[in-house]
This record gives structure tokens, C-alpha cells and sequence, in this order.
């Protein structure tokens, strides 16, 4: 079958690159796609977010599996359209992708639904809220309620940034119509853990876990990003509690969902928290993670074009076991310098041709221009992922490895992953 990918992330290029390896695949388009995913699918120019032309190509090329990377296409409400024209898409419609685009909406889904998380208040004013953030001494997390490209989230120890938060959103406007309600969270204590799953709407079936690094820069300072890299799977982690998520934290979700007469299919991602009292669930996301997915989907042996497209379907059947690689996976992101503020993009990339074997390449900030050959086109430019029987194996192998590809500016952590090794 001819499957179309949409987005251009390094997540839409790991989904590209995962589904050209199913047996059931004819075909792979990627809209928009990016300099990378150009070279191994065909980029079909058309934004994420751009339902009625999405709707048309698919269409017109009798497409059989639509999968949906970026929120901006599920927010849009792609999958809707698609699926009122009878074709499978991978991917919630709007509605139920409000578990992401709206956090006030997710936690009161939370709340409803017993699902553990932090205690939370949801304004408007400034007033009310920074009286419950002095409450708690200014330990607070201050969210954008809607959609900020990862970065509507600021994370406060004083009442001093509490309230420079508070400000930064609903009187500067720093994150504009996604800041104009925030939510204001008690700050929870533990490592964090991305846990993503794949429903038809039913049934939910956990992928391997993975941890991802939002600040830019190394030991957890900067401000926070889309994510600086992840590996999978995380230490702390284990079946038991795997098992234990499934049951109280992600079908709680999709049940009542569902009871709410709102049904889901696609793939659900938890970020959670590890803390003493049990995981908690920090938000809800509609799609795979970046760089999560980078991590995980090449541990993933399983056929995953069969997998998405029964999701799709909305009957996942008696799934039998997904069989995975036992090896560790590191990435790490390559990224334009500036980000995730300010930063000039058009820098030619050089080096790309002599990344040995055995490590792989996921674009996302990337275009291809004839004449100049690849530049930069974005905050974040690649994902470098490599796989080793120990986690320190794999992520030597990037390290070692990321210091080839050069543009002007190039930075990345050097830490992704090491909390592992320590432990």
C-alpha cells in the first residue's frame, strides 16, 4: 500500500524510514518532509496543518495509511477529514487530541478519571494565580494551556519566577493565544519517564519506555527545548511497572475518553514522573515524542506499518507480544545555535558523509537546496541514534560520532544518557 507520513520532524523521518521497512509498503510520501526523508520517500509539498490538500493527495493517490506526526495536524484536524473520506489514518482526531493541545482540558480528564497527577489550578488572571504559587512557595510549574512547541513550560523554585512566569504568560504573552489560560501545577520530585502506546480506541499497547532531555544544555540548565535527546530504555524502569501504567494511568485515559463519547486512535504518550509515591502523569501527548520515537522505533522489531494501520482500523485484535531488540538506543539532537530562542538557519551541512555504518541519521531542521546541497532549516537539524548491547556502548558510538557533522553554530549536550552509566 502507498503510505503518506505527515510532518517534517526527525520523528517524521524515523516513522518514514520504520514504515519503508514493512512488507506491506509500496510506497512512502512525507508532507511536508525535510532534506532527509527526501532521499529515501518522496516529499510531497504540503504543511502538516493544511487539512483540505492533505484530504486531496490521499485521495487522488489512493493512499491506505495516513500517519500523523506533528500536534499541529491532529490540532487542524487532519485525521478528522481523512476519516470522512474512509481512509485510515493513524492519529486522534481533534477532539481526542485535546489531551495535548489543551492541558487544562487534559487535567480535568485526569481528575475524572483517577488518573495520579499533580495537584493543579487553571486561570486566567494573574492575581488568582500567583496566589495559589505563593501558596506553595513558589515551587510550582507554570504551563501555556495550549499548543507552544514544547516550550510553553517554565519550571519555578522562588515565588519570585512563579510570578515572573505568571507575568511572562498572561501579560507579556511570551507564548501568545496558547498563554492566554495557564495551569499552574504543584512541582512533583523524581525522574521522568516517556511512556508511549499505541490504542485503537479499546485496547492499549505499551511501547518500550524511553527518557528524553528538555533543557539545552548540559546538566539540566537552559531553557527547555523540544528535547536535547533521549535513550531507551531508561534506568528506574521495569515490566512490573510498565503494567502497572497501562492499567491506572493510560486505559483510565481512553476510557473515559471514550465514556465521554470521544474515541481515540492512535498513539497516546504519557510523560511521567517517577516520584515516591508512584508515577504520576505530567502531561498527555497526542503523537509520538520527539526524540523519543528516534529512540524507540528502531528498537522495535515488530511489523509497525501493520501495527499503525490496525490501530487505524480501530480493532487491534489479540496483539501478541511486540518483539523488540534487546540493545540500548542513545540520540542526541544536533542543534542550530540559539535555539530554542533566536537562531539563523540556511548554514550549509557538511560531514554527513562520513558517519560510519551503524549509526543513523534522522533530519528534521533540513532542506535541500540545488547547487548549495543540504542547509540548515530549523532549531533542531538532526538526531544522531545508535544501538549497543550497554547504554554506555551506544552512547559512545554518538558521541563520537556528532563532532562529524558541522554548520555554523552546531551545539548538543554531551550528557545525554549518562545519568545511566552512573547508576
Amino acid at each position: 500500500m502507498k503510505i503518506l507520513v505527515v510532518g517534517s520532524g526527525a520523528r517524521e523521518h524515523a516513522l518514514a524510514w520504520k514504515c519503508m521497512q514493512s512488507v506491506l509498503t509500496d510506497r512512502v510520501f512525507v508532507a511536508p518532509g525535510n532534506g532527509g526523508t527526501g532521499g529515501m520517500a518522496k516529499n510531497i509539498q504540503i504543511p502538516a496543518d493544511d487539512v483540505a490538500n492533505l484530504v486531496r493527495f490521499a485521495k487522488r493517490e489512493k493512499v491506505g495509511l495516513v500517519v500523523l506526526g506533528p500536534e499541529s495536524a491532529v490540532a487542524a484536524g487532519v485525521g478528522d477529514a481523512l476519516r470522512e473520506e474512509g481512509i485510515p489514518v493513524f492519529g486522534p482526531g481533534r477532539q481526542a487530541g485535546r489531551i495535548e493541545s489543551s492541558k487544562s482540558f487534559a487535567k480535568d480528564l485526569m481528575r475524572r478519571a483517577g488518573i495520579p497527577t499533580a495537584e493543579f489550578g487553571v486561570f486566567h488572571e494573574t492575581g488568582p494565580a500567583k496566589a495559589w504559587a505563593r501558596e506553595r512557595e513558589g515551587r510550582v510549574v507554570v504551563k501555556a494551556d495550549g499548543l507552544a512547541m514544547g516550550k510553553g513550560v517554565i519550571v519555578c523554585g522562588s515565588v519570585e519566577e512563579a510570578e515572573g512566569a505568571v507575568d511572562a504568560m498572561l501579560v507579556d504573552h511570551a507564548f501568545g493565544r496558547a498563554g492566554a489560560t495557564v495551569v499552574v501545577e504543584e512541582r512533583l520530585e523524581g525522574p521522568e519517564v516517556s511512556l508511549m502506546a499505541v490504542t485503537d480506541g479499546t485496547r492499549v499497547l505499551v511501547l518500550e519506555p524511553a527518557r528524553d532531555f528538555k533543557r539545552a544544555l548540559d546538566g539540566d540548565q537552559g531553557p527547555n527545548t523540544g528535547g536535547m535527546g533521549a535513550y531507551s530504555p531508561p534506568t528506574g524502569t521495569s515490566a512490573k511497572m510498565l503494567t502497572e501504567a497501562v492499567s491506572s494511568l493510560l486505559e483510565p485515559a481512553v476510557r473515559q475518553l471514550a465514556e465521554d463519547g470521544i474515541e481515540y486512535r492512535g498513539l497516546l504518550y504519557a510523560g511521567l514522573m517517577l516520584t515516591a509515591d508512584g508515577p504520576r502523569v505530567l502531561e498527555f501527548n497526542a503523537r509520538f515524542g520527539d526524540p523519543e520515537a528516534q529512540v524507540v522505533l528502531p528498537r522495535l522489531r515488530s511489523d509497525t506499518v501493520r501495527l499503525l494501520l490496525e490501530s487505524a482500523r480501530g480493532d487491534l485484535g489479540p496483539v501478541p507480544e511486540l518483539d523488540w531488540d534487546p540493545r540500548h538506543c542513545v540520540g542526541v539532537v544536533i542543534a542550530s545555535g540559539g535555539y530554542p530562542d533566536s537562531f539563523e538557519t540556511g548554514f550549509p551541512i557538511e560531514g554527513l558523509a562520513t558517519i560510519p555504518p551503524g549509526i543513523l541519521v534522522f533530519h528534521a531542521g533540513t532542506r535541500y537546496v540545488p547547487g548549495r546541497g543540504l542547509v540548515t532549516s530549523g532549531g533542531r537539524v538532526l538526531t544522531l541514534v545508535a544501538l549497543g548491547d550497554s547504554v554506555a556502548a551506544a552512547r559512545e558510538a554518538v558521541l563520537a560520532t556528532v563532532g562529524r557533522v558541522r554548520f555554523n553554530g552546531a551545539f548538543h549536550r554531551r550528557d545525554i544518557a549518562q545519568e545511566a552509566i552512573r547508576a
